[in-house]
């Protein structure tokens, strides 16, 4: 099996992209880098379920240091953008190009991310944003948009499953939904 850096945000959006991937013949290797999440204590819960999870599936994980500095630097200027706007791209890209250099001091040739599981985020997005770093470092974007073939429902349902915890945001301040 070949292996594959597989960018994650969370364990329900993991859940069915780690299945595909293993059908697809793939040895996925869940890498954790969201500096975006916001607050402390979300980061924190997304990322324990997540390795928990993982760990539960025989699935290697690791975690890059959250430093939500580096998020805020890198979309200065941009906190009054819609979601799906420029901020997104931004944000997609930071965390991206942190996994495909991961994928590089590794020796794994391909990345991927779960951002493409949420009807929330724009899958030509995400495209664009992994081919500019599959250009920059050479390694290849795998263009997976694991919302396809109910892989949104999928993914729920496993989380169901597995009674993960259902966060009621994207992740970062701004996508904070006033309930």
């Amino acid at each position: 099996m070949k292996k594959i850096i597989l960018h994650a945000c969370c364990a329900p959006c993991a859940s069915y992209p780690i299945k595909k991937l293993l059908l697809d013949g793939f040895k996925p290797v869940v890498f954790f880098y969201n500096p975006n999440i916001f607050p402390y204590k979300e980061y924190k819960i997304r990322k324990d379920e997540l390795e928990q999870y993982c760990k539960k599936n025989n699935i290697d994980f690791f975690e890059e240091k959250y430093d939500i500095k580096e998020f805020y630097n890198s979309i200065k200027g941009l906190e009054k953008e819609p979601e799906k706007g420029k901020r997104c791209a931004v944000c997609f890209n930071l965390r991206l190009k942190k996994t495909a250099e991961f994928a590089l001091k590794n020796n794994i040739e391909y990345f991927t991310t779960t951002l493409s599981v949420s009807p929330h985020k724009n899958f030509n997005t995400i495209l664009e944003q992994g081919k500019i770093i599959e250009h920059q470092t050479g390694v290849k974007f795998l263009e997976y948009n694991f919302k396809k073939q109910d892989g949104f429902k999928i993914s729920r349902q496993i989380a169901k499953e597995n009674n993960m915890y259902f966060q009621q945001y994207c992740g970062c301040e701004f996508s904070i939904r006033k309930n």
